[in-house]
């Protein structure tokens, strides 16, 4: 095989890294990238002589992903940083999230689409709240896989039982909010003891490395047995002499598959057509799956414009103007019971009006205080609100991408909100389906 054709072979996996400030998130990235050989030659130079400037006698891995001037003068990741990397067995997308609290409005950007969520935690100072916060976006967020990376181990003499506490208490806690599977490692990642190599001072351990684990866990990218939705982005009407009545709706597949010759339905209006020709890139073809971007041709002329949605009939989500659901509040500024919003959902954006803030999640127990009033950064809640047009949703649970939105400032276009429709929390029962979902696929790279 080829070069090309072996990455083709390969999967790929998400993942987003969280933790509290001081953690060691980017030292784990820039050791994983570094003693896996993912490291440029020049890259390696600039971050030593960084370093050398500074007076440390060893290169400073966490350089390597913290970029900003501001995030190397502090010694703290602010926004997200994104690396590419692969193995022989896997390719990766990594998301390096922020660990400070007024940053975890990235941990929601960087987990949305990640398929593992490595949370660490300091051996010295176990689970904290950050910790729990992090695990409850990973929760909410419905991030199929946790990795607990216990870090630091080398300050705490590699003890065994010091590990073994922080992994049950942070496996009892994420058990309860429904993550379907956790796995602890422990590791120092300045040694690089169990990142990339197993450690010879945890003889203790005998589970898999950082990057062992990353490697193996089963991932499903297979979206196409997913209720199919198409978002519509676009109306294509040339009305040229070579194509005088061309009308085509354009977009990217959310999900599932289309078929020439199936009977769909348009929503929010509730009519139905059938699919007369499906375009891809420019070539007619007699299916599509998610996530090619097409344009579908339709036996009638319906009236169809931006933010409707194609879906199959007879499987169709339900039409609202009513929405509950869980939000993680991002803004520096409240949300608050009558304020007036925009919410975006896939390409579709209407005015809104928040009509109850039912609750707000306390995470040191898991309870919910009732009708707090307003939700302030970094705050997550139940929310009722009330659209002006109606809006097709699935739950959260059953899609990510039809069943998520956004609440938005009017005034300035500043995110408030990042919602996920449907209950909070996946149930016990949910969780082990997820989790045997996982195990049983072997994933479908896209």
């Amino acid at each position: 095989m080829t070069t090309a054709e072996q990455v083709r072979a390969t999967t790929l996996l998400r993942f987003a890294t969280a933790g509290s400030v001081d953690d060691g998130k980017s030292t784990l990235v820039g050791r994983l990238l570094h003693d896996s050989k993912s490291v440029l030659t020049d890259q390696l130079e600039a971050v030593e002589r960084v370093s050398l400037g500074r007076g440390q006698e060893a290169p400073d891995l966490a350089l390597l992903t913290d970029g900003l001037r501001a995030e190397r003068e502090q010694g703290i990741t602010i926004d997200v940083a994104y690396r590419y990397f692969a193995t022989a067995q896997r390719r990766f997308i990594l998301a390096d999230t922020p660990g400070h609290v007024q940053y975890t409005r990235n941990m929601v950007t960087g987990a949305s689409t990640a398929d593992l969520a490595v949370v660490l935690v300091d051996a010295r100072n176990g689970v904290i709240e950050q910790t729990r916060r992090h695990a409850a976006v990973a929760a909410l967020l419905r991030v199929p896989h946790v990795v607990l990376a216990v870090n630091k181990m080398d300050l705490v003499a590699y003890e065994e039982t010091v590990f073994a506490k922080i992994a049950e208490e942070f496996t009892a806690y994420a058990v309860g909010l429904g993550v379907p599977e956790i796995t602890a490692i422990p590791i120092s990642a300045l040694a690089g003891d169990n990142v990339v190599e197993p450690s010879s001072n945890m003889d203790w351990y005998g589970g898999p490395t950082v990057l062992e684990h990353l490697e193996t866990v089963p991932v499903s990218h297979d979206l196409t047995s997913c209720h199919a939705r198409l978002p519509v982005q676009y109306v294509i009407r040339p009305q040229t002499a070579e194509h005088p009545d061309y009308r085509g709706y354009a977009g990217q597949i959310a999900a599932g598959t289309f078929r020439v010759g199936e009977s769909v339905t348009v929503l929010p209006s509730g009519r139905t057509s059938k699919i007369a020709g499906i375009d891809l890139l420019g070539e007619p073809v007699d299916v599509a799956w998610t996530p090619q971007s097409v344009t579908l041709l339709l036996e009638s002329d319906i009236d169809i414009s931006r933010g409707d949605l194609i879906v199959p009939s007879g499987d169709q989500p339900p039409t609202t103007q009513d929405i509950e659901a869980t939000v993680c509040h991002v803004a520096d500024t409240a949300l608050s019971v009558g304020q007036r919003v925009l919410l975006k959902h896939t390409t579709r954006t209407v005015k809104a009006i928040v009509k109850e803030i039912p609750s707000r999640l306390t995470l040191d127990d898991l309870s919910q205080h009732p009708a707090p009033g307003q939700l302030v950064a970094n705050d997550i809640g139940r929310v009722l609100v009330r659209t002006a047009e109606p809006i097709a949703l699935d739950s959260y649970a059953a899609s990510r991408r039809t069943g998520s939105f956004l609440l938005i400032d009017p005034a300035d276009g500043t995110t408030l909100a990042a919602g996920m429709v449907g209950d909070a929390f996946a149930t016990g029962d949910e969780a082990a389906d997820e989790a045997k979902s996982a195990a049983d696929d072997e994933g479908w790279d896209f």
